[in-house]
């Protein structure tokens, strides 16, 4: 596209000039100021909390040694990367492009996020849960100007296998067993225990924020998406209200604070998806949250009907009822979560056949409006997670939305048509 990032900045193809950082300079091609970025030896990344963990006999994770601090590049990252126009996907706060490595060709996942107190505490957060196995890894991060604007270039393993239930609704006439939701839980939980074994709260555990390594059948899946992850203590509760609808934890949706038993709550979200293929609190309104599932989520009020949860063990239910308890203090730890026989496998989990694929297949239509109505809301409702203001449903101009108002008012002379 004839630019490259020199110096930290973004400028037309040409030979610069060495300036003092933090001095002014004119620029030829456009006629504007640039400011040099000041050398910075310490970053807010880093930090003498960056760990890495070890598992200890009791099942739990403790500190282990400081992990290495996180140097932030200041060259033009394509000095090291041949960066494309090829977009991988869109995060929380920023695009993700394929980038490839120049020395070895590999190929490698771009994130783009302009640079503020919030987008380092993103990747703060990320880099220190890096070592974890079922994390999405960062291998690089850069401070560059980039379309005349500060941006942090996150470089991270590319994720080329997909989303979770995108690789479940793929398989055909293959079928997916309760043994294998088991495992896929596993690899979660995995996940959230590292994040939780640090005090960090994820906060946005959600089916596309789970992503498959490669197309292999043994491809690991892995959480990424950290814009909404926060450092949690016992001086630091989590009150900030920021969420995707579906995957919400009931006390996010009242005055209350909440921590990392949240995360918790998503996790039996997911699971309750896993076994059946739809979510547990299922609205006419996609994911904009209804009164009507507002108090559903409240109340814990949800299901187990047939024919879907017909044959699944009475362990997978009772393990959901108690992730989704309303109360966070009744919720079962992460830890308790892992010890859990039908987690741990110290149980025999059952290789039942279960409807998720077929059921995830014949509403894959459905799927995507709830994908596009999370792309919509989060675009409302996350424009600062730190002063969170979500627009009312009754504002709302999304066209998913709009559509389904209009079909709710034709219905409404008949109760039964508009109940949902």
């Amino acid at each position: 596209h004839g630019e490259t990032f020199t110096g930290g900045r973004l400028t037309p193809h040409r030979k610069t000039r060495c300036v003092r950082p933090g001095t002014r300079q004119r620029s030829a091609a456009k006629g504007r100021a640039v400011v040099d970025l000041p050398a910075r030896t310490e970053s807010m990344l880093s930090n003498a909390q960056n760990q890495s963990l070890f598992a200890s006999s009791a099942g739990q994770f403790s500190p282990f040694y400081p992990r290495p601090t996180l140097q932030i590049k200041k060259n033009a990252i394509t000095d090291d990367y041949k960066v494309t126009s090829q977009v991988l996907g869109l995060g929380i706060n920023g695009k993700v492009l394929e980038i490839f490595q120049k020395k070895t060709g590999d190929k490698y996942a771009l994130k783009i996020l302009q640079d503020c107190s919030k987008a380092r505490r993103e990747v703060d957060l990320h880099w220190r849960a890096s070592p974890c196995a079922n994390i999405v890894r960062i291998i690089d991060v850069y401070e560059n100007l980039y379309q005349s604007r500060k941006c942090l270039l996150i470089v991270m393993e590319c994720m080329d296998g997909g989303e979770l239930f995108s690789r479940i609704q793929d398989r055909g006439d293959q079928a997916f067993t309760e043994k294998e939701a088991s495992d896929i839980m596993k690899n979660i939980g995995e996940a959230i225990q590292f994040l939780h074994a640090i005090n960090i709260a994820h906060r946005d555990v959600k089916p596309e924020n789970l992503l498959y390594s490669s197309k292999r059948p043994n491809a690991l899946l892995k959480l990424t998406d950290f814009g909404f992850a926060k450092e949690t203590t016992s001086y630091n509760s989590l009150a900030t209200p920021c969420y995707t609808p579906y995957y919400v934890a009931p006390e996010v949706l009242g005055p209350e604070k909440y921590d990392k038993s949240c995360d918790m709550w998503s996790l039996g979200v997911i699971m309750y998806i896993l076994l059946c293929g739809y979510p547990p609190f299922y609205s006419n309104h996609g994911l904009a949250i209804s009164p009507g599932m507002k108090k559903r989520i409240r109340m814990g009020q949800y299901e187990f009907p047939n024919p879907e949860w017909s044959e699944v063990s009475e362990e997978a239910k009772e393990l959901i009822r108690t992730l989704l308890k309303t109360e966070p203090i009744q919720r079962m730890t992460i830890t308790e979560f892992m010890n859990h026989p039908w987690i741990n496998q110290s149980m025999e989990v059952p290789q039942t056949p279960l409807h998720t694929s077929r059921v995830l297949k014949e509403e894959q239509d459905t799927w995507q409006d709830v994908k596009e109505e999370m792309t919509s809301a989060l675009a409302t409702m996350r424009v600062d997670y730190e002063q969170i203001k979500i627009k009312a449903i009754a504002d709302s101009t999304n066209p998913l939305l709009t559509k389904r108002r209009k079909k709710a008012s034709n219905t409404l002379a008949d109760p039964k048509s508009a109940a949902h």
